[in-house]
This record gives C-alpha cells, structure tokens and sequence, in this order.
C-alpha cells in the first residue's frame, strides 16, 4: 500500500485491555446506550451517552451518513504453500479481480506477509479458488519494511461472490470474543450491500434518535462508500474504495454551508466520501453529484472542504484514520478527547464507544 508523508500528532496508549469485545447488546447495553464523549472546541469535553447526541446538535446541522450495508467477507482458506489462512475479501475490482487479504488462521490476527505471487488458495473447502497475482496496488511498499498485505487475485471455481454469500462470515479480529452474525455488523442506515467492514460509526444509531434529531430541526442524509479492509499499518494509506454522493445530498449539503449550519460526517467514510466529491470554481466550494473510486486521503496537510464536525469511534495510534480526525476535529482537540477516552477507559473499535467532535 502507499505510505503517508504525515503521522498522526495525538499521543495515547491504545487500551488493549479496552477493545470492545462484543456488540453492545450481546453485552447488555443498548445500541444508542454505548458511551459517548462531546469533544466541542467552545463548550469543552462532556462524557455522556450517545441517545443523547441530540443535545449536541442544533437545528440547521446535517449529519451525513453511510448507507452501505456490510457484507460476508472473511472466508477460511488453504494456501497451496502456506496452510491454513484466512482470506478477507477487501474489493471486487471492475476487470473481475478482487482485492484481498491473507491472514494467519483460526481467527485472523495478524497480516500474512510472506505470501507470493503465484499462491493458489483453496477457499470454503474448495468450493472457489483464488490465485495471488500481484501486490495491490502495483508495487505497493510495506510500512513494516517486508512483505505486502493486500493483494489483487483471480477467482476461479465457483462464483466467489455466491460462495461469500453461502459460506462467508463478518470479517473480524482476533481482539473479539466471539463470531457474530452479519446481522449484528449493520447500521440502521445499510440497505447498499458492498461494504467489507462494517461502517462502524453509525452502529449507535436507532431509528427513534434519528427521529429525534428530524424532529429537533437536524437534516440526515445519505451517503455510500464501500468499505474496503481497514486493519492498516502504521503510517499505510487507506486503499481506493468505491463510493457514491447523489445530487439530492449534494444539494442538501450546500444549502446548510450556505445558510452557515454544521456539516457533521458520521465516520471517517461518510466525510471521504464527501470530500471526493468537493468541487472547487471562481472561489466557491461547492459538493457536487459524484461517483466511483476515491483515493481521497484527509489529512491536517489536505483537510476537508465542507465537513465541520465529526462522530467516530476510537482509532488506533498512527493509522491513517487518525490524521483524519485530526484534520476534521484539530490536533489540539483530538488529544484532549483522546487523553479523556483512555483515561476514563472508553472501550476501542467497532463495537466500542463513540466520539462527536465539534471544533466549532
């Protein structure tokens, strides 16, 4: 994968002890009941719920979420020179190859680094094959200094896709303590299914909050970005991901700059989303209707255009989602929330806590 120039400012302990382990309501907590902490740069931090995310908004914001629904994509494997691996299906790619990562079998923990080109893999006990052919994107470099984690493959067999479908599973890490449905990795919003991760920021929401926030004067409206696999290394671009923002969001969002209300992006897809398709003339910013692959990296030396505001969960330290929360929220900011989450033990990742960061 590409490299960053940048690294992220904000320094913390990443709380292993506090990843999330399980989707909230398998742990007795409500959806909309996780932890939320208000990071606003007039009002200072307020440790809350996120049912009340309501209270933080104002009529005239519009927050911008991602419809795409997850997908199946973590499949056991068998690698002709490796062994038992698992396979994360990151991306079909528009000539019928697909995006992939191998990851150390039973439960996915850590990046196989030492495949090859030429590595045939046996996937779903041999119902669809996958050979490794290049290094994605071509002549990718390794943060780690060996080896590449994605791939392009070829499929062959079965439909890859169908197999997914029948015999696949949510990808998943090693952190959580269990396999759960695919059920559980979809947000409210999901109806667009090509996600490969579960575009975890807008977990917390309900249909009633969504509600509430209409009914205070709040606007939401839709995106799509299809996730691709998001477990980068440090200091590794985000890959290409296919997104979507339709002329009727695009409408919306410049109506609300122009009548000077907030821009509130649910999720680090949802505000690159729409920073791909930010259209600059004669000295206006502008969103206009777009479509297809974005290599859109937001970072404080490349920071949005028209998002002003953020929720998010928890990142780790270095990778590239984090230069995005600094480039949305301001690195002072962002280490403020961040020394407050890990101090008061907010737990990590996608079925973790959340955060809504408001510069201004």
């Amino acid at each position: 994968m590409p490299l960053l120039d940048e690294r992220p400012s904000t320094s913390f302990s990443a709380p292993k002890s506090g990843f999330a382990p399980a989707p909230p309501e398998r742990r007795g907590v409500a959806r909309d009941r996780v932890r939320l902490l208000v990071a606003d740069g007039a009002r200072g931090l307020t440790h809350t719920r996120f049912t009340h995310l309501t209270e933080h908004l104002r009529a005239g914001d519009l927050v911008v979420v991602n419809d795409s629904a997850t997908v199946a994509g973590q499949l056991d494997a068998t690698s002709d020179r490796l062994g038992p691996v698992v396979v994360h299906l990151a991306a079909p790619l528009p000539d019928g190859t697909w995006v992939v990562e191998v990851r150390r079998a039973p439960d996915a923990d850590r990046a196989v680094l030492d495949a090859r080109p030429g590595d045939r893999l046996e996937v779903a006990a041999g119902l669809a094959r996958l050979e490794l052919t290049s290094p994605y994107p071509e002549h990718a470099s390794s943060p780690t200094g060996s080896g590449n984690r994605l791939w392009r493959a070829t499929a062959q067999g079965g439909d890859l896709a169908a197999v997914a479908r029948r015999y696949g599973r949510p990808i998943s890490y090693g952190y959580l303590a269990d396999r759960y449905p695919l059920s559980d990795y979809q947000t409210v919003f999901g109806h667009r299914p090509g996600s490969a991760e579960m575009p975890s920021a807008g977990r917390p929401f309900t249909a009633d909050l969504v509600t509430r926030l209409v009914a205070g004067g709040v606007m939401v409206a839709p995106i799509t970005l299809h996730t691709g696999v998001s477990s980068q290394e440090a200091g590794e671009a985000p890959q290409d991901e296919r997104f979507e923002v339709s002329a009727a969001t695009a409408a919306v969002v410049n109506a609300v700059k122009a009548a000077g209300g907030r821009v509130v992006a649910v999720g680090t897809t949802a505000t690159r989303a729409l920073e791909s398709a930010v259209e600059e003339s004669g000295g206006v910013t502008r969103v206009v209707p777009a479509r297809g692959w974005t290599s859109r990296v937001v970072t404080p030396a490349d920071p949005p255009r028209v998002v002003d505001g953020l929720v998010t969960g928890w990142h780790d330290p270095e990778a590239s989602h984090l230069l995005l929360v600094e480039a949305v929220a301001g690195r002072e900011l962002t280490q403020q929330a961040y020394a407050a989450a890990t101090e008061a033990r907010y737990l990590w990742h996608e079925f973790g806590d959340s955060a809504l960061l408001l510069p201004r």
